[in-house]
């Protein structure tokens, strides 16, 4: 059976201080909003509203809960609320700001600064089997520093991939869209179904839970590295771990990316959590080296934002 879609708040509905503009997009752990502010400035406002506890139909304004599910969607909205109280205290240009969180609608509310760009999956797909290694490079180590101050929170994002890394028009990456409080409802609530994006979450979200740390999110990073040189993500973990079908970037694709950025992919993507960077430190530093020992020059990312403007204004 297909899983229930949810129905969107209409454009133009007030919510407490936010007027709808229109639905971003839908998934099924919760629904993002473009809003505008009392100010008039835009806004993006993302919904708890998983669909395998709860239903809203076109007119209605509230999600139906079943008797059964109720326990699952308050434990659920408790942790979504408390994730936006966390987030709402990392200030850093590549992490999404959390301007407030709120309760109405019997359901939950995080309201985000929108921000203008497009995402890394975007521009994958633009320039598929094209993306350059100066690039990839220049986006990751910026990201980079944004996931080092989520893991100083003791934190984890646990749902890295392209399409939740967004490219602002000035160039700056920003990591979106965290995954922590749907992460940790999965815990204690098996009546929810698995929200793992396939091919990028680590072996240890599907199990061994007690094994997540930040060497998890190191993987998330690996795969999408892996997605900007193969233009696809690679094989899902939880396959990899029963029979490894993960082809080696260092064999197929040695011809245009060097031997330290491939090995660097491989080192991420390792099934051994131990195996991996341990800190987002140790990967930042091999990311900005071309071979061993060798720091990549100063205008290695120089023309990062101007590239990215470039296909911002074409898009």
């Amino acid at each position: 059976m297909p899983p229930q879609i949810n129905a969107a708040l209409p454009p133009g509905y007030q919510l407490d201080q936010y007027r709808i503009e229109r639905q971003l997009s839908l998934g099924g752990f919760s629904i993002v909003y473009l809003a505008f502010d009392p100010e008039g400035l835009p806004v993006a406002v993302k919904e708890y509203l998983p669909n395998s506890l709860a239903l809203r139909k076109d007119g209605q304004t509230s999600p139906q809960v079943p008797a059964e599910n109720q326990p699952a969607f308050r434990y659920g909205m408790k942790c979504f609320f408390e994730e936006g109280r966390a987030l709402a205290k990392l200030m850093h240009p590549n992490v999404v700001r959390v301007l407030n969180f709120f309760r109405a609608n019997d359901t939950v509310y995080m309201v985000m600064q929108f921000e203008q760009g497009r995402t890394l999956n975007e521009y994958i797909g633009k320039h598929r089997g094209e993306v350059r290694e100066r690039f990839i490079r220049g986006v990751f180590t910026r990201m980079l520093n944004g996931l080092r101050e989520v893991h100083a929170h003791k934190l984890l994002h646990l749902d890295i991939k392209p399409s939740n890394i967004y490219l602002r028009t000035d160039g700056t990456p920003v990591l979106l869209d965290f995954g922590a409080a749907r992460q940790t409802l999965m815990t204690d609530q098996p009546i929810l179904k698995p929200m793992y994006t396939p091919g990028f979450a680590s072996p240890e979200q599907y199990q061994h839970r007690d094994a997540l740390g930040p060497w998890s999110d190191i993987y998330s990073v690996g795969a999408s590295l892996y997605t900007c040189v193969v233009g696809t993500a690679p094989p899902r973990s939880d396959e990899r771990v029963k029979e490894d079908a993960l082809v080696p970037v260092t064999r197929t694709h040695a011809s245009r990316y060097s031997e330290q950025l491939l090995q660097t992919i491989e080192w991420c993507l390792k099934l051994d959590p131990l195996q991996r960077p341990q800190s987002v430190y140790s990967l930042q530093k091999a990311l900005m080296r071309k071979e061993a020992g060798e720091a990549m020059p100063a205008t290695w990312y120089a023309d990062i934002g101007t590239r990215l403007k470039s296909f911002i204004g074409r898009t």
